[in-house]
């Protein structure tokens, strides 16, 4: 499936240190029970922003920097259009964005062939204050639930066990928890990371156990730590070995 050595290399987790066009290019097509991606947003601009209360430079890193409209949406059709190739007919793919990418994202996903099932939005609890005071607080993500656009592929959704998860009670598209808990982070921090609870209900409403993820912009791990908790199987992509290692650390931890 993938002829290129991995960075690390379980049976249930393996990791891929290298541009998600050039990783991803080696694989073959529908592949994928599930597609996880929380791609860059495109920030890092030299400005301001908060963390743990504390005033910090918005930028992340090189693989975050600005750039134009039209090569963010150019950007984002190019790595949905390989994730379509990958997924399998009967899958679902999920991305994560602020509303410096979504929109780019929602389109991006209709150009490429696939049709949007849910707009779920992440609630977050305890979001860090609008330095600015020139706007609400920005206490919300979204992420976008997606199907290929095919009659006769029959998506998975785990809607008995949702509803268990749910007190019995149907599961809505808001989901309240808080931002990435500090034990999460304690083998190092990668800027955008999400909490596990937030990755597990998106793993377990949608896959089975030993069905294989896919994460093509990896980060340090999170959606391969809740796929190995949940017996699932992993590939991650990331360009960056500094997180890369800390999703190996945490991995050996389990």
């Amino acid at each position: 499936m993938y002829e290129r050595n991995y960075y690390f290399n379980k049976e249930d987790f393996k990791l891929i240190n290298e541009d998600v066009f050039e990783a991803t290019k080696q694989m073959e097509a529908k592949t994928f029970d599930m597609i996880f991606a929380d791609p860059p947003y495109f920030l890092s601009s030299n400005g301001i922003t908060c963390s743990s209360g504390k005033m910090v430079s918005v930028n992340k890193g090189e693989w975050d920097k600005q750039i134009s409209v039209q090569e963010k949406h150019e950007f984002n059709r190019k790595w949905i259009k390989e994730c379509y190739r990958l997924l399998k007919d009967e899958g679902t793919i999920w991305i994560s964005g602020t509303l410096h990418n979504i929109y780019s994202i929602g389109m991006a996903l209709e150009e490429e062939g696939f049709k949007i099932i849910n707009n779920i939005t992440w609630q977050k609890t305890n979001p860090p204050p609008n330095l600015a005071c020139k706007t609400f607080t920005h206490s919300t993500e979204t992420v976008l639930w997606a199907r290929k656009d095919i009659k006769k592929a029959k998506y998975k959704f785990n809607y008995k066990l949702m509803k268990e998860l749910n007190n019995n009670k149907q599961m809505k598209d808001v989901w309240t928890t808080s931002l990435t808990k500090p034990s999460e982070k304690r083998f190092g921090k990668h800027p955008t990371q999400k909490p596990l609870e937030l990755l597990e209900k998106i793993i377990l409403a949608s896959t089975n156990e030993n069905d294989l993820i896919l994460d093509p912009f990896s980060g340090s791990g999170t959606t391969g730590i809740a796929a190995k908790r949940l017996n699932r199987n992993y590939i991650g992509i990331d360009k960056e070995k500094e997180y890369l290692d800390i999703s190996i650390r945490r991995y050996e931890e389990l």
